[in-house]
């Protein structure tokens, strides 16, 4: 191939191997977001007394940016229009923190169940809806 043709589309197989790795990648990061988020969590809603809305808001946005900063690096190598990139992604972080709210007020609020176990629990299903919501948009 010569240097001003340009490569050949990635073929199906290609493309599910690298969604694949970035979903890999998405992950383990979204783990260390998840650290700092529980963690956080645990700390101002515990130890400092914050309501666990309030906490959850604070500890998720530094989980979010964490997370922004590893995945604009690692998982999807993009680092042009990052304003724009970081402003989407935390959009997208955003429905977590309004997801894990709803969850709160189902059943810590109505149904007595402990907040820490709650937010632990909500974590598996915000980050698969927000690993696709990235990919398609924040990322794209």
């Amino acid at each position: 191939m010569s240097t001003t043709e340009t490569p050949a589309p990635a073929t199906a197989p290609d493309e599910r191997a690298r969604t694949v790795r970035q979903l890999v990648r998405y992950t383990l990061i979204g783990g260390s977001g998840v650290v700092v988020d529980l963690l956080v969590f645990l700390l101002l809603h515990n130890s400092v007394g914050l309501d666990e809305q309030l906490a959850n808001w604070i500890s998720t946005t530094l989980g979010i940016t964490n997370n922004f900063i590893l995945n604009a690096l690692i998982t999807f190598d993009r680092r042009d229009r990052i304003v724009v990139r970081f402003l989407r992604f935390y959009a997208v972080g955003l429905t977590g923190i309004a997801l894990t709210f709803l969850l709160f007020l189902v059943f810590t609020d109505s149904l007595g169940i402990d907040a820490n176990i709650v937010k632990a629990g909500s974590l598996p299903l915000v980050l698969a809806l927000q690993f696709v919501l990235n990919r398609k948009w924040s990322f794209a």
